[in-house]
């Protein structure tokens, strides 16, 4: 595997450049498709977690003009001190490491606390170009169903670290009910967030105390099967407490955004949660609730992976394709062409595939 992928890198940097390296691994059908062709089943986790392993071990910084830092567990907390390690080698300023190095903490905070599903970063890989260009590829599993859940960044498409940043987020479940603070719906709930955390602790602590005897009521009145979906529960509950040592250290900081908000040391889940749960019931600015995550299961899997093949839906889609084609033979491609717009409309950034 890692001798093909070695291969496969070399043909593409010379021909396309190491910044097309990055848009492809960004694109995550390209990342499936690759993780395929170097021999592992599509609908296994592991095409994530083995396909980074293979490429940080078959791209050559000296030859390649790249770098793959970080990986599967505690591998991956030595993503920062690889990154200035490559950065060195590469002769970047310092100032270009700790840019590098932030864009890895934000990517990893971002997606382990300001989206909140039910799936715990366990995978982490960086991606770096001689040109200080960068690239994440992330995963999260889910200890209930044991699914998995990835996340793609590319540094040319990252325009704001908590507003939609991402590429794509992909996996094979779609939750009813998930925590997206980085969605354009919330941030009016980041900006009084942001408030909220530079208010005195004692402040914050009373907010939280006021809202707790009619949370539980409100929390069935929002979901009624609440009590039969536990990862709703896990999404939706108010936390018992907050760190206070954390919001005291957040109230000396005074943040500006809810990029230094969530950049504070110690700011997890459960402070991002119960700021936004503050946020809504308080002062009516809520979160947005949309799981981001989208696939492309299009028809099932002979394999009933994830499951079994809609034969009528494949039918449907076989009647207009050659309906299509038979209106382009005699003269009439208008239906041809929609279908090519559509193709080009399935390419635009933050779509997803499935991990199987």
């Amino acid at each position: 595997m890692i001798k093909l992928a070695e291969q496969i890198v070399t043909v593409i940097v010379d021909e396309y450049g190491h910044e097309e390296f990055l848009q492809r691994l960004s694109d995550p059908f390209w990342f499936q498709a690759l993780g395929c062709v170097l021999g592992y089943d599509w609908h296994s986790s592991g095409v994530t977690t083995v396909l980074t392993g293979v490429l940080k071990s078959a791209i050559k910084p000296e030859e390649h003009g790249l770098a793959a830092c970080g990986g599967k567990g505690r591998v991956s907390r030595q993503a920062p001190q690889e990154i200035s390690q490559v950065g060195e080698n590469l002769g970047f300023s310092i100032e270009d490491i700790d840019r590098l190095r932030y864009a890895s903490r934000m990517s990893a905070k971002v997606d382990n606390t300001a989206i909140q599903a039910g799936y715990p970063l366990y995978h982490y890989a960086f991606f770096i170009t001689e040109d200080g260009k960068w690239a994440v590829i992330q995963q999260g599993m889910n200890e209930r169903d044991r699914t998995a859940r990835r996340y793609h960044w590319l540094s040319d498409n990252v325009k704001d670290f908590v507003v939609e940043p991402h590429d794509a987020v992909v996996g094979e479940v779609k939750r009813e009910v998930a925590l997206d603070m980085t969605a354009k719906e919330s941030i009016e709930c980041q900006k009084t967030s942001t408030d909220i955390a530079k208010e005195e602790p004692k402040k914050v602590m009373r907010m939280l105390k006021s809202i707790r005897p009619a949370f539980q009521k409100s929390l069935q009145e929002w979901m009624p099967t609440v009590k039969k979906k536990e990862y709703i529960i896990d999404v939706l509950s108010l936390p018992r407490n907050l760190n206070w040592t954390v919001m005291k250290r957040a109230y000396d900081f005074q943040p500006q955004n809810y990029e230094q908000l969530l950049g504070i040391r110690g700011i997890g889940p459960a402070t991002v949660r119960g700021l936004a749960l503050i946020s809504e019931l308080i002062y009516g600015n809520p979160p947005s609730w949309k799981d981001p995550v989208k696939y492309s299961f299009a028809y099932g899997g002979k394999d009933g992976v994830p499951y079994p093949v809609d034969r009528e839906a494949m039918d449907e889609s076989i009647q207009i394709l050659e309906n299509a084609i038979e209106n382009a033979s005699i003269g009439n491609k208008d239906k041809l062409k929609s279908l090519l717009r559509l193709k080009q409309f399935t390419q635009q950034p933050r779509y997803a595939t499935n991990l199987g």
